[in-house]
């Protein structure tokens, strides 16, 4: 079967440095099952393409003229909430990642990350799933540690062991159809439990799961590593 006739991930790649998304754009347009449907050289553009192109993912950058990555990354998601976006930044301070996670983002590398890193990120978050940077996932965690004192002075929601599980699963990256057959049970009960957990710890998504179950102890840092959904 050629390119041309297999189920492609439609992906867009954001950044002013021209050089930069030229090269990106090539090199992801070169790899198994996705294709690059456009470029954009700053927040407005990048906005303008996906409502025009619709892509599965976009990789986008944070700083940007006209508008940031984050304004962008926010507006997309409102417009296209199916839509994936991974942040690709040369940022490692934490304030960018967490803005990055309320703008609804499902994914943050750094931008020296191997081709290889990047294509299984572009597959996990269009499978929707959640990825971050082993070393970025560690400066938050470390972030997290200092900022929240002795744990006996946490306030921690009162969740099940079941949802304690289901956090745990979701925090590792897994679907909701391997969370049902993880845990035994329908994947309705999975999004049940999902819904319970996201109103109980006001949190709206998987990636914002993620960090809590990191903050609170509830997955090692170590667990997020890459992996695709079929290592599961």
């Amino acid at each position: 079967m050629g390119k041309d006739e297999e189920i492609m991930v439609r992906v867009a790649v954001v950044d002013d440095q021209r050089l930069f998304t030229r090269g990106l754009s090539g090199l992801v347009d070169m790899l198994p099952e996705m294709e690059v449907v456009g470029v954009a050289y700053d927040g407005e553009e990048a906005v303008e393409l996906c409502r025009k192109e619709e892509p599965d993912v976009v990789l986008m950058d944070i700083s940007m003229p006209k508008m940031d990555g984050i304004s962008a990354t926010r507006e997309i998601r409102d417009l296209l909430p199916q839509t994936a976006i991974i942040i690709l930044t040369a940022h490692e301070d934490n304030e960018h990642v967490f803005e990055g996670i309320k703008a609804g983002a499902q994914g943050y590398l750094l931008k020296d990350a191997e081709l290889e890193d990047l294509s299984l990120a572009i597959r996990t978050v269009h499978a929707g799933n959640t990825i971050i940077a082993p070393d970025l996932a560690q400066k938050m965690l470390n972030t997290f540690q200092s900022a929240a004192g002795p744990p006996g002075n946490r306030l921690v929601p009162p969740l099940t062991e079941r949802e304690l599980e289901v956090i745990r699963a979701l925090a590792q990256g897994k679907s909701d159809r391997q969370i049902a057959h993880l845990l035994g049970i329908s994947e309705k009960t999975v999004n049940n439990h999902t819904s319970n957990i996201y109103r109980k710890l006001h949190l709206f998504d998987r990636t914002q799961a993620v960090i809590y179950a990191v903050r609170e102890g509830i997955i090692d840092v170590e667990e997020l590593e890459y992996r695709s959904p079929e290592e599961h």
